[in-house]
């Protein structure tokens, strides 16, 4: 369904913008119906501008990103772009942003009314909007005409996917969806993202916290410096890691149950064991993966 082929992108940067940022280089990856895929990352990893990509939010500097074969690059016009809208939408992480204080929280299901469904009539208007909250686990009672101060964070993101059930979507980019809920709230919605996927949604889920990305997603692609350090099904990049930067992001994941001290012990009496991989020149724009296992890929690293 969503397929990107070899994207980079550079962000021109500095005095009149004669620096250059390079943000992403050289990701391939797909999300197929029915799938999660995590993009897992520290801050400037690149994960985001690969989300507001594939949002058509920002043009790829080069490469190929297709939507059920439809390179959205070509995508012209208002209508066209409205169009593709009805199958991809994306959720961010600050739900609170998305809403205007002035209006009641549901006024955004009437702005999808407005622009996708005009002629239907106020009774099955109603009736999907009901579907909708529902399917996000809400009670229609306590959240609609109520304004957004008087809704938490998971009621408010949660009404922000309703939204985009309501197009019938086929793909949904979550942006650190959670990452401003508290810990009660997180795991209700993880677990609707596990009912959508169900559903057949694809979702590209892009986080910087491990834990989640190993909880909820498929596939698993651990970012770096803009490319693929390690990319693979969830179970075998979690349970056996072979790139270095991979092994340290894993090394750091606090433990309820042992002190840091106790971590950095065993790290220091039995260190990982060190995967000699192949070196490319820093300034050299690709990013090649080599295929360790079935499915299992670990990125060359940089020199």
């Amino acid at each position: 369904m969503l397929e990107l082929d070899r994207v980079h992108k550079v962000y021109r940067v500095g005095a009149f913008g004669g620096g250059r940022l390079r943000a992403v280089r050289d990701v391939s990856l797909t999300v197929k119906p029915g799938e999660v895929v995590s993009l897992i990352g520290e801050s400037g990893s690149g994960k985001s501008t690969i989300g507001k990509m594939v949002l058509g939010l920002f043009r790829p500097t080069s490469g190929r990103i297709t939507v059920e074969g439809t390179d959205i690059t070509t995508i012209k016009g208002f209508a066209a772009r409205k169009e593709y809208y009805r199958k991809v939408q994306g959720v961010f992480q600050d739900p609170f942003s998305c809403f205007n204080p002035i209006f009641k929280a549901d006024r955004v299901f009437e702005m999808i009314r407005s622009s996708y469904f005009p002629g239907v009539s106020d009774a099955d208007w109603r009736d999907k909007v009901l579907a909708a909250v529902g399917t996000v686990r809400l009670d229609p009672e306590n959240v609609l005409n109520k304004y957004p101060h008087q809704l938490s964070g998971g009621q408010l993101q949660r009404l922000l996917i309703a939204r985009a059930l309501l197009l019938d979507i086929k793909l949904l980019v979550a942006d650190e969806i959670i990452s401003m809920l508290d810990a009660s709230t997180r795991i209700d919605v993880l677990n609707l993202l596990g009912d959508l996927k169900e559903r057949g949604l694809g979702i590209l889920f892009v986080t910087h916290d491990l834990s989640l990305g190993n909880y909820v997603s498929d596939t698993s692609v651990i970012l770096r410096k803009g490319a693929i350090a390690e990319m693979g099904p969830t179970l075998r990049v979690f349970d056996n890691p072979l790139h270095p930067y991979s092994r340290h992001l894993l090394s750091c994941v606090p433990q309820l149950h042992r002190t840091w001290a106790e971590v950095d012990a065993e790290l220091a009496a039995n260190p990982p064991e060190d995967v000699t991989l192949p070196t490319v020149a820093e300034d050299d724009d690709s990013a090649p993966l080599l295929e360790a296992e079935e499915g299992h890929f670990v990125g060359i690293d940089q020199g």
